[in-house]
């Protein structure tokens, strides 16, 4: 498929080179699926390579909770970039939502470590930017948390863009909870189109009225025929046959409560968890980050609705109860807290970072959470229950209830044997007085060495930010430096309908030799292989920053004008092939070739050297020359 406009996901749809399927397959057939188990006593995952790598189970061995929605068929349906998408597991997606291989094979190996721990890494090649993924699997003795690393690496000489999410499915029900951090007062939808307060919506989103709703129930069109509790209209508590619930129609955190296709996405949150509790089970899941680096953390559904059951029967077959299991994604961003939002990889770079997930069992939805622990509260009336979940066993664990104020401080104190599959659940008296802020929980080992350590916060309502607006049109833009940044945004987050270069080429109508915009139009040109025009613009933003200082402090547009020149070269030198096997007449010119070809590659190598100046852009630089060394047997 070769279109250029076409929209997926909030940016380009373009697959070219990958071929693209357009219809799926209406009767199912057995067949085997290769598969790679990785387990330690607490955890048990499922990785399929032939499917892009995903995780298809994730287990907690110890009460056999499916953290993650263990699809039972392999049933595609054209939810993809290329085509063919399936539900359930965690999919990793770059550097394009839903990952362009998402249905692809990847290469795999099993690296075996000194502490016992095994990884499975998987790999491969995007594509359509050529630049290469890796992520592993990884289980360590003893913890009860699954490890995934991941390796993102341009190995083109392009600047390229990309995004990373890991999509993590889970079966949900009227009695299923997401969970994000304390601090999260606001959501987001895609590119922040339009806000939400978080947890409870008081105004429209998605036009959904949950401000209506909890004035005065569900209405009845809204009603979804799957959830006994719309029918028991608004009271507080609701009784179901999953469990006895406790919320309000307008709140999103509960699945049964969304009835349309709806996306939020946190934003300002400066916790690392996230994630999501089944109160039938009594088990979850909780996803844990560096949220400087991973702030990404997203709710996605279908809806609870005939909309989303539809697609339900399309993703999956019938179970045993003969339903068609409804899920939601549970989705966690690198490097960025919205979707379509695309980072930067410069030439030759490498991006790595580690992710964790780990079930959790009995204690609820968690308030705070770190790689060793998650803690949960809950209080009615005067009475709170503590939860405290750990990822490692401990003999003699200390839980300490204090007070941040009074004295004494000390509220409760539990000394427990504390594991995965021994969570510790107790209640105690809140003293008069006293606020759920002002309490301290932590945790130590039997040395002493504490686990984690939290103290609530009072949540203070925070205004909910304005949603983004579009750009305007490239005349009505009063500034170059506001153009340069808006054909910017638009070629980064990909944009499908919206042209870069009509800001460009305005700022360069008001002023011809602006440096950025010539470099962006060069480069531009040169993606499409225009290599006279690329060189031209190159040589434009270089006359700016050079008339002042014969010593750029960017490098950038000497780095490129190297490319191009090495292009040029090298299609000299393709030219000079072709009348080897030709005329007499073209053989003349062999030599022409041959000395613009030499001549061409002497100044690409003076560019590229000149780049090496600037330390932002050496490294690329410095690989370039290596490689023309290398042609040149140097």
């Amino acid at each position: 498929m070769f279109l250029e406009k076409r929209v997926y996901q909030g940016s380009s749809g373009k697959v070219y080179p990958l071929p693209f399927t357009d219809r799926i397959a209406e009767k199912a057939i057995d067949r085997k699926w290769k598969a790679i188990w990785i387990e330690n006593e607490f955890i048990r995952a499922l990785v399929l390579p032939e499917i892009g790598g995903r995780i298809h189970v994730l287990q907690d061995k110890t009460n056999g909770y499916d953290a993650i929605y263990r699809q039972p068929v392999i049933k595609p349906a054209l939810v993809g970039l290329a085509g063919p998408w399936i539900s359930g597991g965690i999919e990793f997606n770059w550097p394009q939502h839903h990952r362009p291989a998402t249905f692809l094979p990847v290469d795999f190996e099993i690296e075996k470590h000194t502490d016992g721990s095994k990884t499975i890494w998987c790999s491969d090649h995007d594509p359509m930017a050529r630049m290469k993924g890796m992520h592993s699997v990884c289980l360590h003795p003893g913890r009860a948390y699954l490890e995934l690393k991941v390796r993102a690496y341009n190995r083109t000489p392009f600047t390229q863009t990309f995004l990373w999410w890991a999509n993590v499915a889970t079966r949900v029900h009227e009695a299923y909870e997401s969970f994000f951090p304390p601090d999260v007062y606001y959501v987001a939808d895609h590119a922040r189109r339009s806000m939400s307060e978080f947890p409870k919506c008081q105004d429209h989103y998605y036009g959904v009225n949950y401000c209506e709703r909890a004035r005065r129930s569900v209405p009845k069109n809204e009603m979804p025929p799957h959830c006994a509790r719309a029918r028991n209209t608004n009271r507080a508590t609701r009784t179901t046959h999953h469990a006895t619930l406790n919320y309000t129609p307008n709140d999103l955190s509960w699945y049964a409560n969304i009835p349309v296709p709806t996306s939020y996405m946190c934003m300002g949150s400066k916790e690392d968890f996230f994630g999501g509790y089944d109160h039938a089970a009594k088990a979850g899941i909780v996803h844990y980050a560096n949220h400087h680096i991973s702030p990404g953390k997203k709710q996605w559904t279908w809806g609870n609705q005939e909309f989303g059951y539809a697609w339900d029967r399309n993703l999956t077959d019938a179970d045993s109860r003969g339903e068609f299991a409804p899920y939601i994604e549970i989705m966690a961003g690198v490097y960025t807290d919205n979707q379509p939002d695309f980072s930067f990889l410069q030439p030759g770079e490498t991006k790595s970072w580690s992710q964790y997930w780990y079930p959790i069992r009995e204690i609820g939805p968690a308030q705070h959470a770190n790689l060793e622990a998650a803690i949960s509260l809950r209080r009615a009336k005067n009475t709170v229950t503590l939860g405290v979940a750990v990822t490692r066993r401990h003999a003699d664990a200390i839980v300490t209830v204090a007070c941040s104020h009074h004295t004494p401080s000390n509220i409760a104190t539990f000394k427990r044997k504390l594991s995965p599959d021994h969570p510790l659940v107790e209640n105690f008296n809140l003293p008069r007085g006293m606020s759920e802020s002002d309490l301290v929980i932590t945790v130590h080992d039997n040395a002493g060495n504490e686990l984690i350590a939290y103290q609530p916060k009072e949540r203070v309502r925070n205004k909910v930010p304005p949603p983004a607006t579009e750009p305007a049109a490239p005349a009505e833009i009063p500034s170059a430096d506001e153009l340069f940044v808006t054909g910017l945004h638009l070629e980064q987050y990909r944009h499908a309908t919206r042209s870069p270069t009509l800001y460009w080429r305005e700022a360069l109508r008001r002023d011809p030799v602006d440096s950025r915009c010539n470099n962006a139009m060069g480069l531009w040109h040169l993606r499409r292989g225009e290599f006279d025009q690329a060189e031209g613009y190159f040589h434009k933003a270089i006359e700016r920053l050079t008339r002042r200082n014969a010593n750029p402090r960017d490098g950038e547009a000497y780095y490129n004008l190297g490319l191009c020149l090495r292009y040029r070269s090298e299609l000299c030198s393709s030219r000079r092939e072709e009348a080897l096997t030709s005329s007499a007449k073209d053989r003349n010119n062999q030599s022409l070739l041959t000395s613009a070809a030499k001549r061409i590659l002497k100044e690409s190598y003076a560019a590229f050297y000149k780049a090496t100046w600037n330390q932002a852009w050496a490294g690329a630089s410095y690989h370039a020359l290596a490689e023309i060394d290398c042609l040149q047997q140097d």
